[in-house]
């Protein structure tokens, strides 16, 4: 059980230290249903786009909300949007497109929402008579391979990942869904996330779940790099390949019967981590949600009851840590960086203090009228900010009890050693209080390819002072420095760094950002930052409306 229930500072949760938002914009032009754009379109250019980006900034999230007479609940159930910004020789073109998914094709062709999403619960087909509806409540619900959270890549292909087992190869020009793939087809788990990692040399890590009558399991999954099966595959017909896939690592649920929710997990040099955190899926419930007409998000609580506990997994043999690390109950989706530091294990984090909030982004919350209204949504949820924590790597039987073992210069992070097999850890805010005003981070990025799992300095971040980000930040873990880029009614989607071809310092390049207008119709537009100063380079600005989407990534090209 928890120490204390509630990681706070100052007696303060995350919430109550961020200033309560007052006169809130209504924002529902973000989550509005658009048209696709499936030839790419030229955009208007302010400013001066740097000649040597050449690549496609691909970003993906929901872009349609309603079937026919049928609407989704949650704003995760839109249907997914790819878009994608061409950038070559100082010009951006910009083209969008719906994934082909089965829900998608499935949706349109009985124009009503014949797949269950996260927060909507497809309702039985009305051409039934009443006891097929009724016992149609009784079946398994399809796993929806609507693919609208983020663009991951196994092998060199693209694909569009959710949280199920699903994931859709498709073509990073086009934009063209290709196969659905499974990946129980090829090894035993029953979902992966969206949020993988990649290592020097060209794998791909992820994680997902399994569960059967032995337990319930968390399993480090590894793909192998395009090269291991470079020669197997020349000749062979394009097509959707994870053959080789393996399970490095399978940790059961501390709670069988409650396992965790996780978005996102944690990689250095030579460790994986696992942050098993008190947002808990009733089982029971999961089997009954169906019968009970009950969507996905009703099936998970918070329960701070509980410990944060943190599973230290060789990256390399596969082997768990014997020691169990600990710390105060927090909600964290996104992590920004991991490294180790002379024996310690340094993991960078967006944490919150109430887990509660996924469910809370039903469409009618974030469409709530300006004012009053908006501003109650607002300050009722959780706030995000940057902790760091610190996990001693070399533990033994001399090791004290009760003694910070944390000995890293100006480090406020704490680690004490409380039973043989224990340690349990105290967080290190990674902030000064400027952040506070701007409602806490979220979505952070940093310079993936040279520093992921590398000892690093800088990442980027959306502020949020509205619901949805209303700043881009840039922070400077060293001095807790910020800058910041923030105007009244631009809404930023998370940044991406790219990297200038002669970069010599880790912030030498650009970030990248689509910008929403929701006062102003069809004036959307890609934001180019200088990395170094956080001073606008250029923008262009796409005449038509783009929705407020999740995750994405630059394609470098050439």
């Amino acid at each position: 059980m928890s120490k204390t229930t509630e990681p706070q500072t100052n007696g303060m949760s995350s919430r109550q230290r961020c200033p309560q938002g007052k006169g809130l914009e209504n924002i529902e032009p973000l989550v509005r249903s658009v048209e696709e754009t499936p030839d790419p379109i030229p955009t208007t250019i302010t400013g001066t786009i740097p000649a040597w980006i050449n690549g496609s900034f691909l970003r993906n999230g929901p872009g349609k909300f309603e079937f026919g007479k049928d609407r989704y609940t949650h704003w995760f159930d839109g249907m997914a949007m790819m878009h994608r910004f061409h950038i070559c020789e100082g010009n951006v073109t910009y083209s969008s497109r719906f994934l082909q998914s089965d829900s998608f094709v499935g949706n349109s062709e009985k124009n009503r929402i014949v797949v269950s999403e996260f927060g909507t619960v497809a309702m039985p087909d009305p051409c039934k008579n009443i006891f097929a509806r009724f016992f149609s409540r009784f079946q398994t619900p399809k796993a929806t391979d609507n693919a609208n959270v983020n663009f991951v890549k196994y092998k060199g292909d693209y694909y569009v990942s959710t949280e199920t087992n699903y994931m859709r190869r498709v073509d990073p020009q086009s934009l063209e869904t290709k196969e659905k793939v499974d990946w129980s087809q090829y090894i035993a788990v029953n979902s992966a996330t969206a949020h993988p990692h990649y290592d020097r040399e060209g794998a791909t890590y992820n994680m997902g779940n399994s569960y059967g009558k032995s337990g319930f399991f968390y399993n480090i999954l590894r793909v192998p790099p395009p090269e291991e099966n470079a020669a197997a595959a020349a000749g062979v017909e394009d097509s959707a390949d994870l053959n080789g896939a393996t399970v490095i690592c399978s940790i059961p649920a501390s709670e069988p019967r409650k396992p965790s929710y996780y978005h996102s997990f944690v990689m250095s040099e030579n460790y994986i981590v696992f942050v098993e955190q008190p947002i808990k899926l009733d089982l029971l419930k999961i089997m009954l949600y169906r019968i009970q007409g009950k969507s996905f998000n009703k099936v998970m609580t918070w329960e701070p009851q509980y410990d944060t506990i943190f599973h230290l997994v060789n990256r390399h043999t596969g082997k768990v840590s014997e020691v169990k690390y600990c710390a105060a109950a927090m909600f964290t989706l996104h992590q920004i960086n991991a490294f180790e530091d002379n024996g310690f294990l340094v993991m960078d984090m967006c944490c919150g203090d109430d887990g509660d909030v996924i469910g809370d982004f039903t469409l009618d919350n974030l469409r709530r009228g300006s004012g009053e209204e908006m501003d109650k949504f607002y300050n009722s949820m959780c706030r995000n900010l940057p902790r760091r924590y610190v996990l001693p790597l070399t533990l033994d039987e001399e090791t004290p009890l009760d003694q910070n073992l944390v000995t890293l210069h100006n480090y406020k992070a704490t680690a004490k050693k409380t039973n043989p097999r224990e340690v349990y850890m105290t967080h290190e805010e990674l902030h000064d209080d400027e952040l506070l005003q701007y409602g806490g981070l979220e979505f952070p990025q940093i310079n993936y390819d040279q520093y992921n799992g590398r000892p690093y300095r800088y990442f980027y971040s959306c502020g949020f002072g509205h619901v949805v980000s209303d700043s881009l930040l840039k922070m400077d873990v060293h001095t807790k420095e910020l800058k910041v880029w923030r105007y009244p009614g631009l809404y930023p989607s998370e940044p991406v760094f790219v990297a200038s071809p002669k970069a010599t310092e880790e912030d030498d390049g650009v970030v990248l950002s689509v910008i929403i207008t929701p006062r102003e119709e069809k004036s959307t537009f890609l934001l180019v930052l200088d990395a170094k100063t956080f001073t606008e380079l250029g923008r262009a600005e796409v005449p038509v409306n783009i929705p407020y989407g999740f995750h994405g990534v630059f394609n470098k090209m050439g």
